[in-house]
């Protein structure tokens, strides 16, 4: 491929959406799994454990190895660590769809999340290279939206793809659909996209990444099915490691950037208020709504009857109300009101969350009441997310505004692993009616502290 210079407007948008395939592979595949879960679950026998794994082992594995699949691109070449990490996010697709038990269907998942967080970051690195920095401001909005977008068609599309059963494949078409589409983009990236890598790649930590990783899993191990009974000693044990573990990878990382060494980040970062706020109040608020979303899906099927399409479809006023808080409550009000806007929209998303799961599972109100408070509570949600980002990065230097985002990236995976673990957990071990209920109560303490940390965030933000 020519220098990214030499290449035409109409070849970097062939590029542009080559990138913006790959996007839309992710995101899908974060929330398609929920709609589907129910039948998965009948169909493999998966009990709690591996059902809650199957959601959060994705978005675990992505949040761990993001920051390296960063530097890999860096140090080998953007798009030819894209095409690799579509090669495996396809063929880790693939291992998911033929799956036969549920312990085989959580590894391939971990591997869909490794992969793709080896593709992500290449999508943001060409973009930076293809286009200018005026052009990338209309660029990157497009992915916002379209990732928005991608986001709310997850829940959809699986239920399509369920109720339509093609050729007998039942739930296994929410994974087998990303085979076309990953040939399609690698033979696009192959063809069409730049090849470049950075002038001053950073090299790697084997070692950071090691240790936090050993450190999320022992704490999600045991968070995860922790309901269930014959939970011993070795789980409570693992549970009481994570915190040594991460103060070894602390440690680790701190004496790395005193030394001069490449490093997973910076931890001077964590100096900075609104970042060190903002991206509390980010891991605690993805669980929330990560949360909510498990228990919204799989209780409408299993508490409320609904097939697997109209749970998809119902979604949809949760995504148009996430729309217009992002595109217009955040956007236009969080330069005059601040921190009021999150406390807002997470104040807001709390009561409207509650009343979805009380009015969907044991009142059965109308599904028209059901849809107008799905509006709000997609409406706070948009107001608190589309705030954070612009937040946690607010006052970082330029110089660090490459690992600030990937910090803030692998922060909302790890808080809707999170989410999953804690709030699946209560629901699948609730051993009385209605559990979504028993839920709500986890997501509106979750939500709670969302409003405490975010009116301790600084009254001047900018």
């Amino acid at each position: 491929m020519r220098n990214p210079a030499e290449l035409s407007p109409r070849q970097k948008t062939l590029a542009l959406i080559t990138l913006i395939t790959a996007l839309v592979l992710e995101i899908v595949d974060m929330t398609i799994v929920n709609t589907a879960l129910p039948s998965i679950k009948a169909s493999l026998g998966a009990d709690a454990r591996a059902s809650q794994w199957i959601v959060a082992g994705y978005s675990l594995a992505f949040a761990l190895l993001l920051m390296a699949g960063g530097r890999l691109g860096d140090s080998y070449g953007y798009r030819r660590m894209f095409v690799f990490g579509v090669i495996g996010f396809t063929l880790s697709s693939a291992a998911c769809g033929m799956a036969t038990t549920g312990t085989g269907l959580v590894a391939a998942r971990l591997m869909q999340g490794a992969t793709g967080a080896i593709m992500a970051p290449q999508s943001m690195a060409l973009v930076q290279v293809l286009f200018s920095p005026l052009e990338r401001v209309s660029r990157m909005a497009m992915f916002g939206v379209i990732g928005g977008l991608a986001a709310i068609a997850g829940p959809i599309l699986g239920g399509m793809l369920i109720e339509a059963n093609l050729f007998e494949l039942g739930w296994r078409a929410v994974f087998l659909i990303n085979l076309p589409v990953g040939i399609g983009a690698v033979i696009a990236g192959l063809m069409l996209l730049p090849e470049a890598r950075s002038g001053r790649p950073a090299g790697y930590d084997f070692v950071g990444i090691g240790l936090f990783g050993l450190a999320m899993a022992a704490l999600f191990w045991p968070l995860i099915g922790a309901g269930e009974a014959g939970r011993g000693a070795f789980h409570f044990v693992t549970l009481l490691a994570a915190a040594p573990l991460g103060w070894a990878a602390w440690r680790h990382v701190a004496r790395r950037v005193r030394a001069g060494d490449s490093a997973l980040f910076d931890p001077a970062l964590f100096t900075i208020p609104t970042f060190r706020k903002g991206l509390a109040l980010s891991v605690v608020f993805a669980a929330a709504g990560a949360g909510f979303l498990l228990v919204f899906a799989f209780a409408l099927q299993a508490e409320r009857g609904q097939t697997p399409l109209f749970t998809g479809l119902l979604h949809m006023p949760y995504g148009f109300g996430a729309m217009f808080g992002i595109g217009v409550m955040s956007r236009n009000f969080l330069p005059r009101l601040g921190r009021w806007v999150l406390v807002i929209g997470a104040g807001l998303m709390l009561p409207a969350c509650t009343a979805v799961l009380y009015g969907a599972t044991f009142a059965q109100w109308s599904w028209a009441v059901i849809g107008a408070l799905l509006v709000l509570s997609g409406a706070g949600m948009g107001m608190t997310s589309g705030c954070i980002g612009p937040i946690v990065v607010s006052r970082v230097e330029r110089d660090h505004a490459g690992a600030a985002s990937a910090l803030l990236k692998t922060s909302q995976q790890l808080g809707s692993a999170l989410g999953v673990a804690l709030v699946g957990s209560l629901y699948f071990a609730w051993g009385h009616a209605f559990p979504a209920l028993a839920a709500a109560g986890v997501i509106d303490a979750m939500l709670a502290i969302c409003v405490v940390l975010a009116l301790r965030l600084p009254a001047r933000l900018f």
